[in-house]
């Protein structure tokens, strides 16, 4: 039996992508013209590093998240590119194989805010790129504490991974570091490391873009810019937490997860929040049967890859030594140790019976999402 209805039209087939063809590190690929903006969701130009995001090659960034404004201040997503040669008419220079003529640029461009254009080449792996990462790297580290063994992001740290891929095993700087507030308390919720922090910017353009709560800035200049919040508030909105998830190092820490356990011991376990009927996309956090943490899990058309403080700190209740003890015996208002099942459920359906038709609803879950304890009057 066909599932298609022959009374109703077809659906209008989706209009034609209009795709750009460009080289990545040699490889020939066709991306979009444009792609919609993470914020308003209007066509932006595609870049370059979504380009080579496409062709599977990973370019290494900071202040650049697929889900916020582009920021552009980090340098570390550095590359090469070239774009056809033209002659004096304008018209692209034809080399002897047919293919056209590359002028490579004498300077590099920042993949993260450069826009692709009709047969460009894009080089990623040049001796010139691995010398622009390292540098911008040095100086990154110039001010940075260098106390991985001891900081919570230790293990999901992108300043950690890339010094490992791209930097150098040594450092030109030799002067004093600058001591910037450590442990501050930003939030309710979220402690913060100015010493750890490299200016990415992504906790700014979230908290002011995606949640609409324009709470955080950087204050001071140069060596001594700080992140905080505005003067006499609180970071204190229903989304921070995100900030933690986003944050490529370890300056913003959740103050329910700081130090609790390395993540390298986590076990991690798709699932669903239990805490609204949203259903949020999470990654539960576990070890030893333990849950220690909550986190999202990208999917564009639930929650994107954010979730609510609220869900994400909700998970304590699976532990709570009296869970099980409520669900074997059942509470009373009559009797002090409380009835059997079989005794709980006899005099539930006497009361029941008793109500006038439809004076009475119930509302139940499963038993993963308990919560306090309603007794009927």
């Amino acid at each position: 039996m066909s599932l298609v209805d022959p009374t109703k039209t077809a659906a209008a087939p989706a209009p034609a992508v209009d795709k750009t063809k460009v080289k990545v590190d040699g490889k020939p690929i066709e991306v979009p013209k444009t792609m919609p903006d993470p914020i308003t969701g209007k066509p932006l130009a595609t870049t370059m590093i979504q380009a080579c995001a496409a062709a599977n090659v990973d370019v290494p960034h900071y202040c650049y998240h697929p889900r916020l404004p582009v920021a552009g201040n980090c340098r570390m997503c550095l590359v090469e590119f070239g774009t056809p040669a033209l002659g004096p008419d304008r018209k692209p220079i034809i080399n002897p194989d047919g293919t056209s003529k590359i002028a490579k640029s004498p300077r590099p461009a920042i993949a993260c805010a450069t826009p692709i254009s009709p047969g460009m080449e894009i080089y990623t792996n040049t001796p010139n790129v691995k010398q622009m990462r390292e540098g911008v790297l040095e100086f990154l580290l110039i001010n940075h504490p260098l106390d991985c063994p001891i900081c919570d992001q230790a293990g999901e740290c992108k300043l950690q991974e890339y010094s490992v891929d791209y930097g150098k095993s040594e450092s030109h700087f030799v002067e004093q570091k600058v001591h910037k507030p450590k442990r501050v308390d930003l939030g309710p919720r979220i402690v913060l490391d100015d010493e750890r922090c490299i200016l990415c910017t992504r906790c700014i353009r979230f908290t002011k873009e995606v949640v609409g709560d324009d709470a955080l800035g950087i204050v001071n200049r140069g060596s001594y810019n700080t992140l905080t919040a505005y003067p006499g508030r609180k970071f204190d909105n229903n989304y921070t937490l995100n900030t933690v998830d986003i944050c490529p190092v370890g300056a913003l820490t959740s103050k329910d997860f700081r130090f609790q356990m390395r993540v390298w011991f986590l076990k991690e376990t798709k699932s669903i929040c239990p805490s609204c009927a949203t259903g949020c996309n999470i990654i539960i956090g576990s070890r030893e049967n333990k849950i220690f943490r909550f986190e999202p899990r990208e999917n564009d058309t639930v929650n994107a890859c954010w979730m609510c403080d609220y869900g994400r700190l909700n998970y304590k209740w699976v532990g709570r030594p009296d869970r099980l003890v409520a669900l074997q015996t059942p509470a009373s208002k009559t009797q002090a140790q409380g009835p059997k099942w079989p005794e709980a459920l006899k005099e539930i359906s006497a009361k029941l019976a008793q109500s006038p038709a439809g004076s009475t609803a119930i509302v139940a879950s499963s038993p993963w999402n308990l919560g306090p304890a309603l007794a009927l009057p």
